[in-house]
């Protein structure tokens, strides 16, 4: 015969089943706030992706994941929204607006109120005593070096996705080596000489910008990189006259005379000129109704090498006319420069040239105008002719081998006519002030006009370059400098050319840089001043 359960035991059986439904519900509800998403909007955690170490090639930090927190509210427990807005703000440097606005909004039950908080600020808010605070643990991008290589290393989001420079270009090796390290090919000593002489050159010439490169000729590795002005990528905000444009990858312009370079090696390569013969210069170059002219004084008559050396315009159009212009295109195809340069860097810059390659075209590209390419895409062309011809690529990764040069491009013997024509540019030409004892420095200057907003070009504005190849007998590296609309000083005698802007600034970042990156300063003397045969 079966016992009636006593009402006792009935109150133990129904509150055992009200514990198990608990214990249901709140099981129930973990997995949906965890797994879907939430029917009253609490606020679901986000997963920051952490990102490995970025060093320069000797293991000097240049980005590193720092822990945070991010700082929510929920509006509903505050006894005084306005109240808690004002003391939140001032904490944490929010707009009160903002969060008033959010707190007073009642579809969201919860509100941002500052990401990548620090220690300090963390200590505020927690002063403050305001219920419904929630701190969610994160990451913040630190860049030690500040605004020394703000543009090439890039910032990260909030989020801590890349968004510019080798954060963006390498995103998928540092993603990959989380906790670990990628090195770059950046050096740190050659990143801050860099940054120091350009600021420097930028600040004695009052110029608008400036900006620089250093680059293996052999492997193509960038050990520096520099546009000023720059920014502070720590504080995620641009002050007054701060820029985050990468003016080496980014900016196309006109590069003037140092493009003559490519000029005189087309001609070595299709034997079209000899350095000891003899060039008309005279007044003006007629071709049709135009009339090319020189930027400074020159004799009646230049000799080949003189031509690159005193940096004649109508010289250097005659020898680009001898090889013309389907030749001419062919060559600068080939050498890279009609096409946007690759590298682990997401900026590029598409270059622009004639459409219509006719006779006036051939010449004005020949000393450098009608033409514009970005800096690191002269550079990259330019290490290739004085690296024995070979093609390379920039690279912004530190490379395993020493030598990476690809197909031959240009004869061997061009490669080694071009430099010794390029210390010859600064033993006896505009490039002396770039002239280091010892180390066998070969350049060109380059001294274009800038072009306004209306397309004509800015009267007595220059944009001036210098480019350096060390040591020029056995290159090693590339040195690259620029300052745009640079003045003329009283040392300078008023003079804003580039021989007297550019050539010197790159001068002073060889002197400092060689020494650090082994180079001997044994330099065997010089062919074409000592007489060229």
């Amino acid at each position: 015969m079966n016992e009636v359960p006593t009402v006792f035991q009935r109150r133990i059986i129904i509150g055992a089943v009200l514990s198990i439904a608990a214990f249901a519900l709140v099981g129930i509800r973990l997995v949906h706030v965890t797994l879907l998403k939430s029917l009253d909007g609490v606020r679901a955690a986000e997963q920051v992706v952490a990102r490995a170490d970025l060093t320069d090639r000797n293991g000097e930090l240049l980005a590193r994941d720092l822990p945070v927190k991010d700082l929510y509210a929920r509006p509903k427990v505050f006894w005084d929204k306005q109240e808690a807005a004002r003391g939140l703000a001032e904490a944490t440097g929010a707009s009160e607006t903002r969060l008033l606005n959010g707190f007073n909004n009642a579809k969201n039950p919860y509100v941002l109120v500052a990401r990548q908080i620090t220690p300090d600020t963390e200590a505020k808010v927690m002063h403050l005593g305001l219920p419904g605070l929630e701190f969610e643990t994160g990451g913040k991008r630190y860049y030690p070096d500040g605004r020394n290589a703000a543009q090439v290393i890039g910032v990260t989001d909030p989020d801590n996705n890349g968004v510019s420079g080798l954060e963006l270009g390498l995103q998928d090796e540092i993603r990959a080596a989380a906790g670990g390290k990628v090195a770059t090919s950046i050096d740190t000593r050659v990143q801050y000489i860099l940054a120091h002489e350009v600021n420097a050159a930028r600040e004695m010439f009052r110029a608008k910008a400036g900006a620089g490169l250093v680059m293996d000729v052999n492997n193509g590795e960038v050990l520096g990189m520099v546009s000023i002005p720059n920014f502070d990528p720590n504080t995620r905000r641009l002050s007054p006259g701060d820029s985050t444009r990468n003016a080496i990858a980014q900016d196309i312009y006109e590069l003037g005379s140092v493009f003559k370079i490519f000029s005189f090696a087309l001609g070595f390569e299709d034997r079209t000129i000899r350095l000891d013969e003899s060039f008309p210069i005279g007044q003006g170059y007629k071709i049709g109704k135009h009339t090319i002219h020189e930027a400074e004084r020159m004799p009646a008559t230049l000799l080949g090498r003189d031509i690159l050396a005193q940096s004649s315009n109508i010289g250097t159009a005659q020898i680009a006319l001898r090889s013309g212009g389907v030749r001419q295109r062919e060559f600068l195809t080939h050498l890279g420069l009609l096409r946007p340069v690759q590298s682990e860097l997401p900026e590029t810059a598409r270059p622009l040239y004639p459409s219509n390659w006719g006779t006036i075209e051939t010449a004005t590209v020949g000393f450098g105008h009608g033409i514009s390419v970005s800096p690191l895409s002269f550079a990259t062309a330019t290490a290739t002719v004085v690296n024995g011809g070979r093609r390379i690529s920039p690279t912004f990764i530190k490379q395993s081998a020493s030598d990476l040069r690809g197909e031959q491009v240009i004869k061997p013997q061009t490669s080694q006519a071009m430099r010794d024509l390029l210390r010859y540019v600064v033993t006896d030409g505009t490039g002396g002030k770039a002239d280091v004892p010892g180390y066998d420095v070969g350049g060109k200057t380059g001294s274009a006009q800038v072009p306004g907003p209306n397309g004509r070009y800015i009267p007595h504005a220059l944009r001036t370059s210098f480019v350096a190849v060390f040591p020029a007998h056995n290159p090693r590296y590339i040195v690259f400098v620029t300052l745009d609309q640079p003045h003329g000083t009283k040392e300078t005698f008023g003079f804003a050319l580039a021989g007297y802007t550019a050539a010197p600034m790159a001068g002073r970042i060889i002197q400092r840089v060689a020494p650090l990156l082994g180079v001997p300063n044994n330099a065997p003397p010089t062919k074409l001043a000592s007489g060229y045969p």
